[in-house]
């Protein structure tokens, strides 16, 4: 489900069940992982050497020591506050702000996982290595077929004699002019008929 309401937002992410926390964890590998492992990102787990690229502990580099799928949170080896009492607790850190610099190889799972990611890297190198096709050879030949098509149907045009003749106006003669002339002299005017005048009602004496 979509929404564009912050609140809901909020509340898929801390309601979202572990498979999709887990992704929620992916950090950038340093470019020296990239070209060795051939993968871009991946999840932080414990055991992951990283280091802090933003924030106020910029340029930290130690261990993963705790993961918090609860808080979206990260701890390091080293990096930690001393509070009023004089007691040192760890810094929370949130994935988006490190790099992995090594990678903890021991489970076959994690493996698996960067062997399809480096699967997918392959398809997409070689669909960028295809030559494209030429379009503008198409495009001319489609062109000359056309303008070919269009000579020999003008040549049938030409061939074909048209079946319709279009007929000659007919002027009108001298004779039968006068004859309209007369006819329309001996037409009579209409005869306006006369209106009959409404009868006024005669008023009483009364005046009833």
């Amino acid at each position: 489900m979509q929404t564009l309401k912050p609140g809901k937002q909020r509340k898929m992410l801390y309601q979202a069940p572990d498979h999709k926390r887990h992704k929620h964890f992916g950090a950038h590998l340093s470019p020296e992982l990239q070209a060795s492992q051939k993968v871009k990102t991946l999840p932080v787990r414990s055991g992951d050497t990283v280091r802090v690229v933003r924030g106020d502990h910029k340029g930290f580099e130690g261990k993963v020591s705790r993961i918090d799928s609860n808080k979206y949170r990260i701890y390091i080896d080293g990096l930690t506050r001393e509070k009023v009492d004089g007691s040192s607790i760890f810094v929370p850190v949130h994935p988006s702000k490190i790099v992995i610099k090594s990678l903890v190889l021991d489970d076959k799972w994690r493996k698996k996982i960067i062997e399809r990611k480096r699967a997918t890297h392959k398809k997409v190198e070689k669909a960028a290595e295809k030559p494209k096709r030429e379009p503008v050879e198409i495009k001319k030949e489609i062109t000359e077929e056309k303008a070919e098509e269009k000579v020999k149907a003008e040549k049938a045009k030409e061939e074909k004699p048209s079946g319709r003749k279009k007929r000659a106006l007919r002027k009108p003669k001298a004779a039968d002019t006068k004859e309209k002339a007369v006819t329309k002299k001996e037409e009579k005017p209409k005869e306006k008929k006369a209106r009959t005048k409404r009868k006024s009602a005669k008023k009483s004496e009364g005046g009833a």
